[in-house]
């Protein structure tokens, strides 16, 4: 069994653990119907319109 010759300093060891804490900017896209800023595959919170078809039934206030 391998054993290590020397103690992982603490730089080492934190950079080695660094990329799993990045946090990814969500992937953004226009509505086609109001241009506004959405998920990509999902229905527009803002007018309701997926791909140009009326989905659901929003209420504007």
């Amino acid at each position: 069994m391998a054993v290590p010759q020397r103690r992982t300093s603490r730089s080492k060891r934190d950079s080695r653990r660094a990329h799993n804490s990045k946090i990814a900017v969500p992937a953004l896209s226009e509505c086609t119907n109001c241009n506004a800023l959405i998920v990509p595959h999902r229905v527009c919170p803002q007018c309701g319109y997926y791909k140009g078809v009326p989905v659901i039934e929003v209420d504007n206030y």
